[in-house]
């Protein structure tokens, strides 16, 4: 079809848009604009690149007065960045948004009876569908939380689940974030500040709001400590200021009304969490914490952590205390314990997965771990336990040198190293050097668990800012974008209204 010929035929700055030969969450292959994007289109073609790139100095400025920032541990150009912000967002339809719901709602019904499982019956690992050596290997397993049977038996109450998009345009889990799942308050301030932006278009493309989460969350944490107190009092607990997720700590517990803590302002009296405050000691009954097990309780785990309070856990196990999420369950992020998810939803549900797994080669598999070894060039290693971006190879932009020295660490250490295929991320237009180009982009929908499950409809979509990465963790160069989960049946009032 000839540029002439196209549907939807835009001008500069989307007319000269080229989706290449990957999925694009606005364009069609023939660079038509999907129909759901095509308000946003006409608003965003109003504006001049420049004028464009103003607005996102501009929003990126605001990020920065705001505090809105991340810190990357041993740059010397400094520890608080603002995490770069695309100012055109990523839709998401109405039909694709009900499979992603149910499907993540699917996957942490079965990772919420694993927990409960893996720490009590172990009945998964009895019927012979999880090898013990998936357990007994990972480091985030916690021989402290046996026998643990939390509030209402929810082990994670907040999620953040990894998407991506391959070529094919179905969804894929990339990973599973049950411990401190972070970037909720990008999600938050980047729709406030799209509102100023493109007014217009969100009455218009019925975008679904994402301001109630935080009332969400708060209902969530008082369900959670329901079974203590009638009026439960809750706390953010933080590491501190120098944590790089500090303003989201201080975000939320502002937006919830209630104390942002550190592990120095509470103390454990008879089995009870009790708050230092001028008035005198108050009773606590659930804990939001934004700390990592190993420095949860000094008595039990890290024995120099100063960031925890010494007898938290026999609090928690005395059931005199909701943790939230529950301590143990980073085992369930465990990239070895990925492999295994979609046996988890047929061995505890009975269904087939919703959403699929990206396929993944367990180097710990002798013949798993050979095919691993004979096409490093065409695959991505990750440590089981790794995070942002940090120790993995992909395959096919690595050296030769490079995956000599990952082959010896496989070797060195099967246990710690899984392997997938690259896939071909799907792309969405972002304005990069004066220009608007495709970039790589996945997307963290975040869910709550609570009186029942719910899925903000929106979430966190990253974007590799760098020409042809693949990989869009903040700690690596990424930035992020809005989403817009679409609704039609809403009426203009339900829907997100824009800034006039």
């Amino acid at each position: 079809m000839s540029v002439t010929e196209k549907k939807n035929v835009l001008t500069p700055p989307l007319g000269n848009y080229q989706p290449d030969d990957f999925y694009d969450e606005l364009f069609q292959s023939d660079g038509s604009v999907r129909s759901f994007a095509e308000p946003l289109a006409r608003q965003v073609n109003t504006l001049t690149i420049p004028q464009l790139a103003k607005r996102q100095k501009a929003a990126e400025l605001s990020l920065f007065q705001q505090g809105i920032t991340f810190g990357v541990y041993g740059d010397r150009r400094g520890t608080e960045k603002v995490f770069p912000f695309d100012v055109l967002p990523r839709i998401v339809s109405a039909d694709e948004w009900k499979q992603i719901e149910a499907g993540l709602e699917q996957r942490i019904q079965a990772l919420n009876l694993f927990l409960g499982d893996i720490y009590n019956a172990q009945s998964i690992i009895k019927d012979g569908i999880i090898p013990n050596w998936v357990i007994d290997s990972s480091p985030s397993y916690v021989p402290q939380c046996k026998g643990l049977k939390p509030p209402h038996n929810i082990w994670v109450h907040i999620t953040g689940t990894d998407l991506v998009r391959d070529n094919d345009g179905s969804y894929y889990v990339l990973e599973d974030n049950l411990r401190c799942p972070s970037g909720i308050s990008y999600v938050l301030q980047n729709r406030i500040i799209l509102k100023d932006i493109f007014p217009a278009a969100f009455p218009e493309m019925r975008v679904r709001p994402v301001s109630p989460y935080t009332d969400r969350l708060y209902e969530t944490l008082k369900f959670a400590g329901s079974t203590i107190s009638s009026r439960p009092n809750i706390v953010v607990l933080t590491p501190g200021v120098y944590n790089s997720a500090y303003f989201e700590h201080s975000y939320l517990a502002q937006q919830m009304g209630v104390p942002l803590v550190e592990g120095c302002d509470l103390e454990v009296v008879d089995d009870h969490l009790m708050l230092r405050t001028t008035r005198g000691l108050e009773k606590v009954d659930v804990v939001y914490r934004r700390i990592d097990d190993a420095f949860l309780d000094p008595r039990e785990f890290n024995p120099d952590s100063i960031l925890g309070v010494p007898g938290l856990m026999q609090c928690f196990r005395k059931g005199n205390v909701a943790l939230a999420n529950a301590p143990g369950s980073g085992i369930a992020d465990d990239k070895a314990v990925y492999a295994y998810v979609p046996d988890m939803i047929k061995y505890y549900l009975d269904q087939d997965p919703i959403i699929k797994n990206v396929p993944t080669y367990l180097c710990s598999v002798d013949q798993q771990r050979q095919h691993v070894l004979q096409n490093l060039d065409q695959l991505v290693v990750k440590r089981t336990n790794g995070s942002g971006g940090y120790g993995m190879l992909i395959g096919s932009v690595s050296t030769e040198k490079q995956r000599t020295e990952f082959a010896e660490k496989i070797r060195n250490e099967p246990h710690s190293y899984i392997a997938q295929p690259t896939l071909s991320l799907s792309r969405c237009p972002t304005i990069v050097g004066g220009k608007i180009e495709g970039r790589h982009v996945d997307f963290r929908p975040y869910s709550l668990f609570g009186s029942s499950l719910y899925t903000l409809p929106g979430g966190l979509t990253r974007v590799a800012l760098v020409k042809d990465s693949l990989v869009v963790n903040s700690s690596q160069g990424g930035g992020s974008k809005d989403t817009w989960v679409l609704d039609p049946e809403l009426t203009s009032e339900q829907g997100e209204q824009g800034n006039a």
